[in-house]
């Protein structure tokens, strides 16, 4: 069956979509962010991750101010249509604004959660203040 782009896509009330970033090599979940159908269009046809901000309510492609774009290798959609995986090349091995590779850097160890990844640039240095 071949469904349009937009058509296939279960979109919450608020009009977005979960949509998960993955390394295309690696296969580790770098991020989890939102999608609307304009961003969703503009990663399509750029080829780059384009994400809607929840708490800036705005449209943004990754890596516009850090300079960690993500290349799109390929998008799959889930059997309910309501989350979008992106198989990615993350420039610059930064997905997280933290500066880890990714957002999801944090294991539990049974009492607490533990930083598990090391940082590979300092915030400060990526954006020249915090972020987030």
């Amino acid at each position: 069956m071949n469904t349009t782009l937009l058509d296939a896509i279960k979109w919450d009330a608020n009009g977005l979509v979960c949509a998960i970033a993955q390394d295309w090599q690696t296969r580790r979940v770098l991020m989890v962010a939102y999608m609307n159908a304009e961003a969703l269009q503009q990663t399509v046809a750029t080829g780059f991750a384009h994400y809607y901000s929840r708490s800036r309510q705005k449209q943004w492609k990754k890596g516009e101010e850090s300079g960690h774009v993500q290349k799109v290798h390929e998008l799959r959609l889930d059997c309910d249509g309501d989350a979008v995986i992106m198989l990615i090349e993350q420039v610059g091995g930064i997905a997280c604004h933290t500066g880890r590779e990714s957002c999801f850097y944090r294991v539990w160890d049974g009492e607490q959660w533990a930083v598990c990844d090391a940082v590979l640039k300092d915030e400060m240095a990526i954006y020249g203040q915090t972020h987030g």
